[in-house]
């Protein structure tokens, strides 16, 4: 085999340490907050998926707006929640599901792979797994990949990771 060619991945992963301290500082901040004073407000970090536990819709957002402000306060894409279920719980509570967003879907790798064709760059993307793989001769090609990518405003929070010249 010849010399590698530059090469990164394209991945979308969630730093689960970093999602849990965005989790422990939203209880905290709820639990110091007046206007939550008395309210049965809980926020859940579980394997796959985030648990919101509350009054009523208004109680809802506000809680939702403190656990997006912690996420990206620890420098999370916000993307990574994607809310999947919403239901009255007992108590007059309301329990709301996001699921935690990991890996690239098949049809954003599809739509990915099709934007680095487009962009007629000499460079090789391959789809492994939830995962993309792009390698081409120049760096700079690389470079003008990612910014294709980011200009693309996916659903999925991606990362460019592995550089390898």
């Amino acid at each position: 085999m010849g010399a590698e060619m530059p090469s990164f991945d394209i991945v979308s992963k969630v730093d689960v340490s970093e999602l849990k301290n965005a989790v422990s500082n939203s209880m905290k901040e709820i639990g110091q907050r007046y206007d939550f004073k008395g309210s049965i407000s809980d926020v859940q970090l579980e394997t796959d998926f985030i648990m919101v536990l509350t009054e009523d819709d208004l109680k809802a957002k506000q809680v939702y707006e403190i656990l997006i402000a912690n996420i990206v306060r620890r420098k999370i894409d916000p993307k990574v929640l994607r809310e999947i279920s919403r239901e009255s719980a007992s108590g007059n509570t309301i329990r709301i599901r996001f699921e935690i967003v990991q890996g690239i879907q098949q049809e954003e790798a599809k739509i990915i792979n099709t934007e680095i064709k487009k962009s007629k760059l000499k460079v090789k993307s391959q789809i492994q797994g939830d995962e993309i793989r792009v390698s081409g001769q120049k760096r700079d090609d690389l470079q003008r990949v990612i910014q294709t990518i980011k200009a693309l405003h996916l659903q999925t929070p991606t990362q460019f990771i592995n550089f390898r010249d």
